[in-house]
């Protein structure tokens, strides 16, 4: 069986915590390292470990130390635009835990790395206790993505559906705080 340490990341681990997340965003949403959606990629340090109310866990794998995962998150609300206005209204920054870049490698996959990842995330943002929600958006197509975020929260906007002409074709999340 593979075990996996989780634990926040260090400045040690953030070149390869990067190429995880450029990896996935290449990868598996086609899009490509674009720097108004991406700047945090470059520059997590700045964006996860130097805020106190921000983090940035890793899975590590225990057989090479590799890191096979990432999860953060901040204290930043979704902009308007892109995101629809009630949506940014309706998470403020400062109140609202978003959660950002939780992201697998494919062979490290079904092994319920995202899932733990999100519970160590849930735990930080309760700890803090300055949080009032849990916010974050997804790709419908990202791999796993839809359905460990239903298991989790609730779908509170499908830009498909809901915005005109598709939007951004993301579906955004709440995700309660409480246990």
């Amino acid at each position: 069986m593979l075990e996996y340490r989780i634990k926040t990341a260090m400045l040690a681990d953030l070149g390869e915590a990067r190429a995880v997340m450029l990896d996935t965003v290449y990868r598996d949403f086609g899009t490509g390292y674009v720097p108004r959606w991406h700047a945090d990629i470059v520059d997590p340090e700045s964006f996860y470990v130097v805020p106190p109310r921000h983090t940035l866990l890793v899975a590590v794998d225990e057989r090479d130390g590799a890191v096979a995962a990432t999860a953060a998150l901040d204290a930043r609300g979704p902009a308007h635009p892109p995101n629809p206005r009630w949506l940014a209204e309706r998470y403020p920054s400062g109140e609202t835990a978003q959660l950002r870049r939780v992201y697998v490698r494919p062979e490290h996959r079904r092994r319920g790395l995202a899932r733990r990842l999100v519970d160590s995330l849930l735990d930080f943002a309760r700890a803090d206790g300055g949080y009032r929600a849990v916010y974050l958006h997804t790709y419908p197509h990202s791999p796993g993505a839809m359905g460990l975020w239903q298991t989790l929260g609730k779908v509170v906007c499908d830009e498909r559906e809901e915005v005109p002409d598709g939007g951004s074709g993301v579906v955004h999340f709440e995700i309660p705080l409480s246990k």
